[in-house]
């Protein structure tokens, strides 16, 4: 299975959906694709919606971990929402959670970030 990425704005909201496996494969085209948006200065937050994430691995954690400094550096915030289960025992290990906040739904996250959706 590949992975498909939507991406879209509220104001300066930048919501990025994935849907089926982050992994080595994957990582490095997420990663180019979000940076390219982020360099766009139209955007101060980030929002991952991994409601139709099946799987990801280490390399899908460090991108994200990536992207978090990227957004921290601008003065924006990240969110996550929507996390699958499985990926979601992979983000609690990691310690991810620690840094990053989880929404239940990618509206309640697009408010978090001060815009309401």
């Amino acid at each position: 299975m590949s992975l498909k990425m939507e991406m879209k704005h509220y104001r300066n909201v930048l919501v990025v959906r994935l849907m089926g496996e982050l992994d080595h494969h994957t990582a490095e085209q997420v990663r180019h694709q979000i940076e390219h948006e982020l360099a766009k200065d139209i955007y101060t937050h980030l929002v991952l919606n991994l409601k139709h994430l099946d799987f990801m691995d280490s390399s899908g954690l460090g991108m994200i971990l990536g992207r978090y400094k990227k957004v921290s550096q601008l003065g924006g915030r990240m969110v996550l929402c929507s996390i699958q289960p499985s990926v979601y025992r992979l983000m609690e290990m990691s310690g991810l959670f620690k840094i990053l906040p989880t929404f239940e739904d990618e509206k309640s996250a697009v408010s978090a970030c001060g815009v309401a959706s």
